[in-house]
Parts: structure tokens; C-alpha cells; sequence
């Protein structure tokens, strides 16, 4: 909403404090409150304004009361305008199989005059799409605390199991009858939610066939309340914090949001002395506790931040990936973070003993991903997106969690690059010039790869991943943290650097994860901004000397922290709610993390290095004034520092009143400081932001291949089709078909294009002309005799450690060329979406490395549950090659324990 009035700058405490305990929005601000307004907007734009002492947002308002005190009277109004057109469809064993990608069932959830009790559904078939037709009046809304009753008639389904043992779901699968254990529904309104691979942790979503007739049913409470969690009016400090360093500045609001912050540093601080992720999850998290550690608490807490970084190592010394897609490691990558987190306390802290004992533990992760995750035909490596480890959030539907590792990602490619540029720099510490060399010729790779494949020279920006099969294209999403690691970390330099900055679109609410956003994704790491996320994009925008981007990310974070009175794991990028993301938690150690990075490494642009702190501040000209930092630790000195003026470039900067060399506090000063630095108060030379409105990209087309001919529905929204050709751009249509040739092999697919060019996911790589043969395996190795279904051949092969660790399978082929080798296997030790149980093989042809083999898990106890690793190029001679797929101390997966598969057949597929 663009304000008419200036809101208000003053307003009497007892007349907000009855404000803050309003349950429904408030009308916008009054002309008697903004004639009361005492000063100018710091920061201003149609969705916000930032006071020295304020925020308001429409009728909401956030004030510091002082420094240690902040009241709001911000209400979510996630429950305020629901649509009462409820979207919602089965899913068997939390997995999206009930109808096709972008097909649900829909109920009009309005009760008809004199209708008492819950409103009730249909009686639906499984896999039979329904739709209310009722008409919805103007203004109709959802009432809160509407039950509903959900009827499912799984009869179909049953029939089935017992007329062919098995169900073939809307994408082809077969579903056994063993394998069946639950029906959900998932849909579009709390408590429904659209994350399939955690239906299984949501019991009330389960429907219920007691009387076992085959029609299963569910009653839930639409719309309710006391689902939608609000803030407090007020924050007021209750924990000591004064041994941490105090700041003191001309800004109450931000004066108060650092001591907000450092009360929560406190509280995030478990007894025994490791860092809690945030007030709704527990326990130490790899990528959450090394992405703060780097922004602040290196420098605030140090002895809690290796505690935390310790505890994240397996028992034979290797960094722990965390638990995501289809097992973690090495579908996930990015636990790579861990090393530029370790390097960040060595060079606070000077510890050489804490230098020592993770050197070891970085190489050896590193070599391990060298033979794991790294691709030699790119540069690049494999994973997931770092922290976007929710599947659908950020990738295609059809994306399956081999497909994930199979992918090249921006921001997990800039950790490891600069994971290889710690690990350099630690071995010249240590005297190892030989590791030196090899680690700088490592990350000169990964940064060559990204400057070559994830360029994007006509948005001025990366795009967001390489993906697809046996050919990758790239998705030209932005990806904001991957983004501002690129110019952070310098794999962007210079001009380049500043482009990125510049030209990354930012939404109005902050820089969302990506964008455009997914259609059909309901808010988290899709149309969402988290302020952890801004605080690198601060960061970024300060080295490339951006006051317009910097200063709109101190708004940014500023903002929700003072509406919400925590500081919030995420909000909505369309609206700035904390409310409407899928999962939520308040005290998040990495968003107050950013907020307190946002004094130490912007304002007073602390970097630490190896020797000597430096200071390179960036005040912008709306910050403007004195600002000090009291009682700042630095190795075994004591810094108080002050600070006046703005800009980023230094008249004076003195140490007890003599000049500074190179504005650097050298590691070897003792003793308690004065420091005094004053700014040239000349504005950086001005430079764009790339402010968009928040947009969605078309939806993926599904296609379909016959007669050599590719068809697929319409997709909403689409104005045009583009078709790749393996991986690369091979025609342009307005129709939703394509003619295409039917002779050598080559995989196709399909991008729909909407309004202003913005570009939908590429559909499933979908293979025409290919020719292929399997090899089935359980002619190398003993059977296995478990009552599993749906192999291809008379049996299967089981590999654990003690099961067939090593496997040699003949293969022949008739011409020599590049072929694609993959394998049909079973993984039901685990979830899709959570725990450390992936299996990974190496691939070899006599001693040399073809590559690795990923099986993730496939769901919980799904043995019948089959389907393909990720494909591996080789290039065969004619007549008969030896392969071996072996187990190998690389492999080891997280836990230890399991790395166990089922293994039905290889398959060989000519590509050249």
C-alpha cells in the first residue's frame, strides 16, 4: 500500500501499548498521529518506512521505546482473507502419486442457509479429479475454525492390489501392496499443507478406514486462530548482556534491535555450551551454525562456536552433511560451510592448537568430495542448493533426489570454492605448500566452472543451477545467497561483482531466495525472504560499494525484527508476513546473527584476517552520525571504538591517537584501545537496485512423446514454448507440440514462457530414439531371496559393507562410444526428505574412476519401490568391458551404519 500521509515518528506510549493488543488490522494512520511525526523517513518505499526509532508498515508500528525496549502492535493477517476454495489431493505414503503435477481437487468451503455440523466432501475415487463448481460471492470468505470432513473412496486402489498386487499411480508408478502404508491429504490451507515428503510426521492429515470397507475419512478445522502465531506487544531486555560488546548510536531503533539480537545470541546457547539453531529447533545444525558463525558469532561467542562446529564430525573425522534430500550426503553438499566457519574463528581467535585439528578434518572432506561430488567435465560440484533443502521449494517436481545430486548449484559451488581457498590458506599456515597448491588449483577450477556455465551475461547475474540427466541446461533463476557468496567469497570481481549486486532483482519486502518464485509452492524457501539470506546480501553490497542495495538490507532485516520483536527464521516475500511460510521459528540463530553482522561488518566493516583486523566501514549517508562500539574483544586486546560521518572510505582512523597503517589492528596488540575512525561523509558513486514486483514463472509442462511428436496440456500463462534438445535451446513454439525426429538418441524438453520472459523449469529430460540394454545383476553376485517386488529380472542383488562390497559386471556393446550407465535399484531404509541413509558406490573400470554411484532412500520401508541412479557417461570400446561397482571409505555415508541398497539391474544406454 503506497502512504498518502507521513506516519506517524511519535506516538504516546500508553495510546500504542492499547494499539498492540488490537486482534484485527487497525485503519491506516490518522492525520492527528502523522501531524505528530518528529523527523524524516530514514528509509521509505510503498510497502514500508524505517524511523530512527521506528517502523511502520500501514497501521502497524514497531518502536524502540529505548534501548532495551521495543513495542509493536503488528498482527498477522494470514487468517484475515482466506480463500474459501480449498485446493487439496490423496497421497499414499507421503508422496505426490494421486493425480498429475498441477491437478488438485477443489472444495468451496461455504455452508448452505440453515447447514449445521462440518461441511463434508464428496465421496472422491483415488486418482478421480474433482471440482466444486459453486460460484463464491464477492467477499466470501473462509470462516475461521470451519471443519470439514474429507471422504476418499480408496476401493480402486484395493482392487488393485488384489486383482494385479500392485497400483499404478498418476506418473506411472507401481505401487505394491506391501509397500502401501498410509493415505494422506495434502492441500493449499493450515493445517493442510502442500510439503508431501513430511505428510508422514503430520498424523492429523491421515485418513482412516475403521470399519474396513475402503472408504477412508478425515475431519479437519480449517482456518483456526490459534494456528497462526502472533508476536508479543512488547520486548523488553531481561538477560545481562553487558560482557558482550555495547553499541551505541543516533538510531534507537538500531541501537535496540543489537541488544534484541544479543539477548537472543544468549538464549541460543545450550548447557552444554553448543549453539541451539532457533526456539523451535533443537540441536546443532552444520550449514545453520557455520553460516552464523561467519556473520558474528566467531567474534561474539568463540568457545561456543567450536564447541558447536566439533560436535558436527563424524568419529573417523569428516564434516556432517546434514540430513535433506533422499539421505543427505552427497545428494547434499553443502556442509562445506563448515571449513569457511572454522578459518573465520582462526582468524578472530589467532588459536593455532583449533587451526591444527580441523585441517585434517576439511582435507579429508574435501578428498572426499573430489571422488564423490566433483564433475570434471564442468569444474563444478554436485548437491543440492546450500540451505534450500526442500525439494519442491526450489526444484522442478519431476526432480527426483538423484536428480538434485546430479545438479550444479550457484551457492553450494561458492562454498566449496571457497571451502578450497580455506583449506589453502590453512595449509601455508601450517607449511604444507604442496596442499596449498593443490586446494588454489581446486577452487580455480569451481571458479572457472561458474564464471563458464553459471554466467549469465545478459541478466548480469548466475543462474541458479545446472540440471537435467545425461545433458545439463541452466535454470536462469537468481539464487540470492549463492549471489552474495559469489561476490562475497570473489568468484565475481570487480565490475562483474557490481553487476551482480545491481541487477539481482529484489523484491519489495527484501531479496527473496529466488526468482522468479515456483507456481503452486506455498511460501518457505519459495516467495519467501529470509533475513539470514539479506544479511549476505548486505554483506555483498557493501564490498561492491552499493549504498542503495546496502541500505535497503538493513531495512530489510530491520524491519520484521522490529515488528515481530525475534528475530525470524523467515517471512513472506509477497507480503512481509512471518506467518504464512510453511514452518517458522522465532530467537533463529542466523537471522540474529545477520542482525548484529550488520554492525560489526557493514556499519564498522570489520574482516578478519589471518594476521590483522582491518576495518573497512560502510555507513550510508541516511545512517549518518556517531556511532560507537564499546568493549569489543579482538585476540587479547579490548577495543573501543567510535566512529563519525558516513560513506565507505576513511579520512582518519587512529589507535590511542596515533594514525593506523592500513586502518589494520595488528594480532599481536594487548591491553584495552581507543580507537577513532571519521569518514570522508562522501556518498559512493551511485549504483542501481534491481526492484521488481514479486512474479511467478509458468508452471512445468508435462510432456508426453508419440509418433514423433512431443504434446503437453497448455500451460496457464504461457505465451510460448521453447524446446531443448540435450540441454541446449533447439526451437521455439506458441503450440503446445513439437515434430521431432525419431533416429539417434537425444533427450528432450520443454520450457513454457510467460509474461516479461519469465521462464518456467525445464520438463523431465524425456529420451527418444535411444538404445539401450540392461544388464540384469543378480547373474554376478547370489540373489536375494526377500519378498520385494516389481525387479525387472528373476531376482536382485542386496550391497551393504558386509553384502557385496564389490560387484564386477560384464558389460558388452556393439560400437564403441559414449554411453550412459546407470542402475535400477531399492532404498527403503528411510524417508525421502530426511535422515543419513543414502548408499553410495564407486564405479570403476580397472583402476580408473568412472564415478559415483548415488541410491537414495525412497521412503520408509518402500522395498518395491524402484527406480534409477544418477547416470554416469562412460566411453566403451566394442566387444566386452569389466565394470566394478565397489564400497570404498569415500562412500561412507553420515551415520555410519547404513549404507545399504537393492539392486535389480544396470543399464546401458547409448549417447554418441
Amino acid at each position: 500500500m503506497k502512504h498518502t500521509l507521513k506516519p506517524a515518528g511519535i506516538l504516546l506510549a500508553c495510546s500504542f501499548l492499547s494499539a498492540c493488543h488490537m486482534q484485527k488490522p487497525v485503519a491506516p494512520a490518522t492525520t492527528a498521529t502523522a501531524e505528530a511525526t518528529a523527523a524524516p523517513a530514514v528509509w521509505q518505499s510503498e510497502a514500508y518506512s524505517l524511523y530512527r526509532d521506528s517502523v511502520v508498515q500501514g497501521a502497524y508500528v514497531a518502536r524502540a521505546l529505548s534501548r532495551t525496549e521495543l513495542v509493536s502492535n503488528y498482527q498477522s493477517p494470514a487468517n484475515a482473507f482466506v480463500d474459501p476454495r480449498i485446493e487439496f489431493k490423496f497421497s499414499i505414503n507421503g508422496k505426490d502419486n494421486e493425480l498429475p503435477v498441477g491437478q488438485n481437487h477443489t472444495i468451496v468451503a461455504v455452508p448452505k442457509a440453515g447447514q449445521n455440523g462440518p461441511l463434508e466432501t464428496p465421496l472422491i475415487s483415488f486418482g478421480q479429479h474433482f471440482v466444486d463448481s459453486t460460484p463464491v460471492p464477492a467477499n466470501t470468505y473462509l470462516a475461521p475454525n470451519t471443519a470439514l470432513k474429507i471422504r476418499l473412496d480408496m476401493r480402486p486402489v484395493l482392487a488393485a492390489f488384489k486383482q494385479h498386487g500392485y497400483y499404478t499411480t498418476a506418473k506411472g508408478d507401481k505401487l505394491y501392496q506391501a509397500d502401501f502404508k498410509h493415505v494422506f491429504v495434502a492441500g493449499s490451507v493450515a493445517p493442510l499443507s502442500w510439503d508431501f515428503d513430511n505428510l508422514v510426521n503430520k498424523p492429523e492429515l491421515e485418513l482412516k478406514d475403521p470399519d474396513g470397507d475402503g472408504i477412508y475419512e478425515v475431519t479437519l478445522t480449517l482456518d483456526a486462530p490459534a494456528n497462526v502465531k502472533t508476536t508479543a506487544g512488547r520486548w523488553q531486555q531481561t538477560i545481562n548482556t553487558e560482557d558482550f560488546p555495547q553499541y551505541h548510536s543516533d538510531y534507537p531503533l538500531s541501537d535496540a534491535l543489537y541488544n534484541l539480537a544479543l539477548e537472543e545470541a544468549r538464549r541460543a546457547v545450550e548447557p552444554d555450551s553448543t549453539f541451539r539453531t532457533g526456539k523451535e529447533w533443537a540441536g546443532v545444525w552444520t550449514r545453520d551454525i557455520s553460516y552464523s558463525i561467519i556473520l558474528a558469532q566467531a567474534t561474539l561467542q568463540p568457545k561456543v562456536a567450536m564447541n558447536s562446529l566439533l560436535r558436527k564430525v563424524t568419529p573417523e573425522g569428516r564434516i556432517i552433511q546434514d540430513t535433506g534430500t533422499g539421505g543427505a550426503y552427497p545428494c547434499s553438499t553443502d556442509r562445506m560451510v563448515w571449513a569457511v566457519a572454522a578459518w573465520e574463528i582462526y582468524k578472530v581467535t589467532g588459536d593455532e592448537a583449533w587451526l591444527r585439528k580441523v585441517y585434517p578434518i576439511i582435507t579429508k572432506s574435501i578428498e572426499d568430495d573430489v571422488q564423490n561430488a566433483y564433475d570434471p567435465a564442468t569444474g563444478l560440484v554436485r548437491g543440492e542448493s546450500s540451505f534450500l533443502d526442500w525439494r519442491e521449494q526450489t526444484y522442478p517436481r519431476w526432480m527426483q533426489p538423484v536428480d538434485i545430486y546430479q545438479s550444479e548449484n550457484l551457492g553450494t559451488n561458492a562454498v566449496h570454492y571457497q571451502a578450497n581457498v580455506v583449506a589453502a590458506h590453512m595449509a601455508q599456515q601450517l607449511g604444507d605448500a604442496a596442499a596449498a597448491t593443490r586446494h588454489q588449483q581446486l577452487a580455480a577450477r569451481i571458479k572457472q566452472g561458474l564464471n563458464q556455465h553459471l554466467w549469465q551475461p545478459d541478466k548480469g547475474y548466475y543462474g541458479q543451477f545446472l540440471y537435467g540427466r545425461n545433458f545439463l541446461t541452466l535454470s536462469p533463476k537468481a539464487e540470492a545467497l549463492g549471489e552474495a557468496l559469489s561476490v562475497l567469497f570473489g568468484v565475481a570481481e570487480g565490475a562483474q561483482a557490481q553487476q551482480v549486486v545491481s541487477k539481482t532483482p529484489t523484491v519489495p519486502f527484501g531479496v527473496p531466495c529466488i526468482y522468479p518464485q515456483i507456481s503452486g509452492i506455498p511460501p518457505y524457501h519459495n516467495n519467501a525472504v529470509w533475513p539470514f539470506v539479506q544479511s549476505y546480501w548486505a554483506l555483498a553490497g557493501a564490498k561492491a560499494g552499493n549504498e542503495a542495495s546496502v541500505m535497503e538490507s538493513i531495512a530489510a532485516i530491520y524491519r520484521p525484527a522490529a515488528l515481530f520483536l525475534t528475530n525470524k527464521e523467515n517471512y513472506v516475500a509477497e507480503n512481509g508476513d512471518f506467518a504464512g511460510t510453511q514452518i517458522n521459528s522465532s530467537n533463529m540463530l542466523w537471522s540474529l546473527s545477520g542482525s548484529l553482522s550488520l554492525i560489526y561488518k557493514v556499519l564498522f566493516g570489520m574482516q578478519f584476517e589471518a594476521d590483522r583486523l582491518v576495518f573497512k566501514p560502510f555507513v550510508p549517508q541516511a545512517l549518518q552520525g556517531t556511532r560507537t562500539l564499546t568493549g569489543f574483544r579482538y585476540r587479547q586486546a579490548l577495543l573501543d571504538v567510535e566512529m563519525s560521518g558516513f560513506g565507505n572510505q576513511l579520512q582518519t582512523i587512529t589507535l590511542d591517537g596515533q594514525p593506523l597503517a592500513g586502518a589494520a589492528v595488528p594480532a599481536t596488540l594487548t591491553g584495552r584501545h581507543q580507537l577513532r575512525i571519521v569518514l570522508t561523509s562522501q556518498a559512493p558513486v551511485a549504483a542501481a537496485v534491481a526492484r521488481v514486483t514479486n512474479r511467478f514463472s509458468p508452471e512445468t509442462p508435462v510432456v508426453a512423446y508419440a509418433n514423433n511428436q512431443l504434446t503437453w496440456p497448455s500451460v496457464p500463462g504461457a505465451t510460448a514454448y521453447q524446446l531443448l534438445k540435450n540441454g541446449q535451446l533447439a526451437g521455439r513454439t506458441t503450440e503446445p507440440r513439437f515434430t521431432v525426429s525419431a533416429g539417434e538418441y537425444a533427450a528432450y524438453q520443454v520450457v513454457a514462457v510467460g509474461a516479461a520472459g519469465l521462464e518456467s523449469f525445464a520438463s523431465e529430460p524425456l529420451p527418444v530414439g535411444s538404445q539401450s540394454q540392461q544388464v540384469q545383476l543378480e547373474t554376478v553376485a547370489a540373489k536375494s531371496a526377500l519378498p520385494y517386488k516389481g525387479f525387472s529380472g528373476k531376482g536382485f542383488v542386496e550391497i551393504s559393507q558386509a553384502k557385496n562390497p564389490t560387484l564386477t559386471i560384464p558389460v558388452t556393446v556393439a560400437e564403441a562410444g559414449l554411453y550412459a550407465v546407470d542402475f535400477r535399484y531399492a532404498n527403503g531404509n528411510g524417508p525421502v526428505n530426511t535422515q543419513n541413509k543414502c548408499a553410495i558406490r564407486t564405479l570403476r573400470r580397472g583402476a580408473e574412476l568412472l564415478g559415483t554411484v548415488v541410491l537414495p532412500q525412497r521412503g520408509t520401508g518402500e522395498w518395491s519401490n524402484w527406480g534409477y541412479t544418477n547416470p554416469l557417461p562412460v566411453r566403451l570400446p566394442k566387444g566386452k568391458t569389466q565394470l566394478t561397482l565397489t564400497f570404498e571409505p569415500a562412500n561412507e555415508n553420515m551415520n555410519g551404519e547404513v549404507n545399504q541398497a537393492m539392486l535389480d539391474c544396470m543399464r546401458v544406454v547409448k549417447l554418441q
